[in-house]
């Protein structure tokens, strides 16, 4: 048993740290919502009222936050002020690269290992401890984290150095909005041409065609696997968090000198559904704006 700060309880959060109680751990969790601090009490946290909290005397301190400007803040008010030396800080946020590491640099300087764990998987595999955390950080730091993060995952996979973790994250979630938006647009034309989308389906989900955007998270009600889509567009990866990290995608192409077009052109998409009605649908939802 490891004695884990956990500081972030939203919709990932909140079953990831019910999940590392699961584990036996001891969790104690903040968050600036009295409803998630209840969830998370009821799932056998032991919530508290500020993060100072949360941190003191943790051998690990996980976050969970929205932004780089987020973990910034929490690490310099309350981490460093109050986790012990030595221990491990393990951000599960998505962020852009250079803040990683800079709190990763920042927490060398105050004697704390500090890892870089970004997920993917979704609000089912965080609750249902199946999430992929890719790390990025000193090989030490990822040996300690590896075990902790094992109890809310199905795969902990070292990426390199610290911001090496939100590199593959955005890397891979620029190609994943790209493919969804690719997705929906070639079920959407099979349907004009007057192809029954499941035949599609059958056919291109055996051919060269087939990505996991189809074959997994297919956005068409009633084809293939469960999905959001299924409950109409409801849970999943919001939209909006897709647009998030494909803007940090962007942004880190634009300060390497990166070509990427196609990644442009999805988060020109998926801009325009959030900005429209996206209204906290799936990503996937983006079929809508096509099938008119």
């Amino acid at each position: 048993m490891m004695r884990i700060g956990f500081i972030g309880l939203g919709n990932m959060g909140g079953g990831m740290a019910a999940n590392l109680v699961k584990a036996g751990h001891h969790v104690t969790a903040y968050d600036l919502s009295g409803e998630a601090l209840a969830k998370a009490g009821a799932a056998g946290c032991t919530p508290v009222s500020d993060a100072d909290e949360a941190v003191r005397g943790a051998e690990v301190i996980v976050t969970m936050l929205p932004a780089g400007k987020h973990v910034q803040s929490v690490y310099q008010s309350a981490v460093f002020a109050n986790a012990p030396s030595g221990s491990l800080l393990i951000d599960c946020s998505t962020i852009d690269v250079d803040t990683a590491r800079a709190v990763a640099a920042a927490a060398k300087e105050k004697g704390l290992d500090a890892v870089d764990a970004p997920v993917s998987g979704g609000i089912a595999a965080a609750n249902g401890g199946t999430l992929t955390f890719m790390v990025g950080g000193s090989d030490a730091g990822f040996t300690k984290a590896r075990p902790v993060l094992a109890d809310m995952g199905k795969a902990v996979i070292h990426a390199g150095e610290n911001g090496a973790g939100q590199v593959a994250k955005i890397c891979n979630n620029m190609l994943l909005g790209a493919t969804m938006a690719a997705t929906c647009e070639t079920f959407m034309l099979a349907q004009k041409l007057g192809l029954d989308l499941q035949k599609f389906y059958d056919i291109s989900s055996q051919a060269s065609g087939q990505s996991w955007s189809m074959t997994s998270y297919c956005p068409v009600p009633g084809v293939g696997p469960q999905s959001p889509a299924d409950n109409d567009y409801r849970g999943g990866f919001a939209a909006a968090l897709m647009l998030k990290d494909m803007r940090l995608a962007l942004e880190a192409a634009q300060s390497s000198g990166a070509q990427v077009p196609m990644g442009e052109r999805a988060e020109e998409l998926y801009s325009a559904f959030v900005e429209a009605d996206a209204q906290g649908l799936d990503f996937s939802a983006i079929i809508k704006t096509l099938n008119s």
